[in-house]
């Protein structure tokens, strides 16, 4: 290509032609053998040409061309080393790649960021951008990459909220990260909330340190501030002080706790031959129809176990208002607030992305990451969930007073 060729007179059809021709041969469209990127070059070339040009004649002067400059500049296909026109004068910024930039375009911001919001570590990043595009970043460069997604985690972290959600899920996921020269355990503050169309999302993710009624007052207060009125149903775990953090916010707000955690209490010491007969005694009482049916289970467990272990039943007696809470429900109802089973799905697909990372370099750095796994779980989150014609009719009837407020 001449050196005062434009992108005006650049030869689309013969650029078109040449990469046809080469696919045809068999060289692939990516990559560090690609035919995209010196394709890629000349287009580059062609449109500072024409930029120089415009310049040029925008500055009716003294002022002319004045060679070239050759820099190499990272793309989603491969380095390309580019020439860069100058003026003599030095007075020409161009646009579509500016003095100090080496990466050209978004494409491989975005390949960064999708590897690393799939698990990815900086190291295997830096290997497969190696490889497949022959690419030399280093794990800095894709610091500062991923770092750009901060701005929309802040951006949704304050977004405004909808007004009522019918249930809303809050629970506590924790991951080690490094702070101060240390390395701690911190709490990352989840909460899903399913809106009267049945659709849910996640309200919020908040990192704090280990889980407490504190912060989750905290993290009520936020949400309240961002335009939650009221929330029919919340359901947690038994952990000291959350019921009551929620209803100082939400008094209206009926407290439904896990029954699987607190099954899970129930038989953390129960020994082995005992297991099965105790379970199947707590089955009466939390699969029973009614609440009656369940009460009675409840005495008889206590008659059938509180010798042996009489923490159990003194534990289920002590919640027992708000673990029977599901009990006045429809059972389309029940079966969605029982448990926290919702938010704990949720965490298992975090855990599965994050598994590999043992220790996060900062709250941020664990932040973004989780950010981004979320980003890639909500694009199944549009639809309403199973069965949401029914329950809606059911929430409709129960809380007829606040549903369309």
């Amino acid at each position: 290509m001449e050196d005062n060729q434009t992108l005006e007179s650049f030869n689309f059809k013969q650029f078109e032609d040449e990469a046809v021709a080469q696919l045809r041969s068999g060289k692939p469209l990516e990559g560090k053998d690609g035919i995209l990127a010196p394709l890629i070059k000349r287009l580059v070339e062609a449109s500072l040409a024409g930029e120089l040009d415009a310049h040029l004649e925008e500055n009716k002067s003294s002022n002319r061309r004045n060679g070239k400059m050759s820099k190499r500049v990272k793309t989603g296909f491969g380095s390309i080393d580019i020439d860069t026109p100058r003026d003599r004068n030095g007075s020409f910024e161009p646009q579509i790649l500016a003095k100090r930039q080496t990466v050209l375009g978004e494409a491989l911001d975005h390949k960064v960021i999708s590897m690393y919001s799939k698990g990815m570590s900086y190291a295997d990043i830096c290997t497969h951008l190696e490889e497949l595009y022959g690419l030399l970043v280093s794990p800095a460069t894709l610091s500062s990459i991923t770092n750009r997604v901060l701005d929309d985690v802040k951006a949704w972290q304050s977004r405004p909220l909808e007004s009522v959600y019918t249930i809303v899920w809050l629970d506590a996921i924790h991951y080690k990260v490094k702070e101060q020269g240390s390395i701690k355990t911190k709490a990352v503050y989840c909460v899903i909330g399913l809106n009267r169309d049945g659709v849910k999302d996640l309200l919020g993710l908040y990192v704090g340190e280990n889980e407490g009624a504190k912060f989750w007052l905290q993290v009520l207060t936020d949400i309240q501030n961002r335009g939650v009125q009221d929330i029919f149903i919340a359901c947690i775990d038994n952990l000291k002080g959350f019921a009551e953090a929620i209803e100082s916010i939400y008094p209206q707000t009926e407290v439904q706790l896990c029954v699987i955690h607190q099954i899970r209490n129930s038989t953390k010491f129960v020994s082995y031959k005992d297991l099965k007969a105790v379970m199947a005694d707590l089955k009466e009482v939390y699969q029973a129809t009614t609440i009656e049916l369940a009460e009675q289970g409840l005495l008889q467990l206590s008659q059938n176990w509180n010798k042996k272990y009489p923490m159990i039943a003194k534990s289920w007696n002590n919640n027992w208002n708000r673990l029977s809470q599901y009990f006045k429900y429809p059972k389309e109802i029940r079966k969605m607030i029982y448990t926290t089973n919702m938010i704990e799905s949720f965490h298992s697909q975090l855990r599965k992305i994050t598994k590999s990372k043992r220790v996060f370099h900062s709250d941020n750095s664990l932040l973004k990451l989780l950010y981004l796994v979320f980003t890639n779980q909500k694009k199944g989150w549009v639809a309403p969930v199973k069965g949401w014609k029914m329950i809606q009719a059911q929430m409709i009837i129960i809380f007829e007073d606040r549903f369309n407020q």
